[in-house]
């Protein structure tokens, strides 16, 4: 449908010419949209609405998807295709999506460079300082609080399920170990320092660098010496 008055203001001239075109042109219709978010999803294994936000789509195409089946909620603000196989590690990249200045850290993080045993049920995160504590309903977490080079130095960026995840490399992680030994044991610490140096993931030098960043020389020493040894 169009309206027109018969020439009286050619003169005037509307770029949008007509409602009809308008209607037909510029407004996609449901369906369209909901195939782009589905696009979206198979290029991004965790979407969230920001995602959608970001590509011009309207966020409650979410919650159609999911009344529909067609998507999944896998966590508050995070969504999946069903049915889609997702990394073992799909917990940290839901934890990097809702705390972006978080870095997965010590049990986490020994799990993500395969050294030790230790196969924790959550998600380690160190934060700065004055960050409030995450509150997240899944997965749980556990958050350590770090500042300076301690939060900055070390840090690794993983791809898990189509997400960069903020990691500490092996070296930092068990120099982490031994400064918070008392929240996760001593064990752990010396189990973290063996297996990773029998696996050759670890170096003497960036032991001891991080040992320095961590303030843990005293504490290392002993141990490190022994490896080498």
């Amino acid at each position: 449908m169009a309206f027109s008055d018969g020439g009286a203001h050619l003169q005037t001239f509307c770029g949008a010419d007509y409602t009809t075109r308008l209607l037909t042109d510029w407004v996609p219709s449901r369906l369209t949209l909901e195939q782009a978010v589905l696009a979206l999803a198979e290029r991004q294994p965790l979407l969230r609405a920001r995602d959608l936000v970001e590509q011009s789509l309207p966020t409650v195409a979410l919650t159609r998807l999911v009344a529909a089946g067609k998507l999944d909620r896998v966590a508050r603000g995070v969504y999946s295709l069903p049915g889609r196989a997702l990394s073992e590690h799909r917990s940290l990249a839901e934890v990097a999506l809702r705390v972006p200045r978080g870095v997965v850290c010590l049990l986490s993080s020994l799990r993500v460079h395969g050294i030790g045993t230790q196969a924790p049920f959550e998600v380690w995160i160190a934060i700065p300082h004055h960050s409030p504590t995450p509150r997240l309903d899944q997965p749980t977490l556990r958050a350590v609080r770090m500042s300076g080079p301690a939060l900055t130095e070390g840090v690794e960026s993983i791809v898990i399920d189509g997400v960069r995840v903020p990691v500490f490399n092996a070296a930092k992680t068990v120099a982490d170990c031994f400064k918070y030994r008392n929240k996760i044991g001593l064990d752990v610490a010396l189990e973290a320092l063996r297996d990773g140096w029998s696996q050759r993931k670890l170096t003497m030098e960036a032991l001891w660098h991080y040992a320095t960043v961590d303030r843990v020389t005293n504490v290392m020493r002993p141990y490190l010496e022994s490896v080498a040894a």
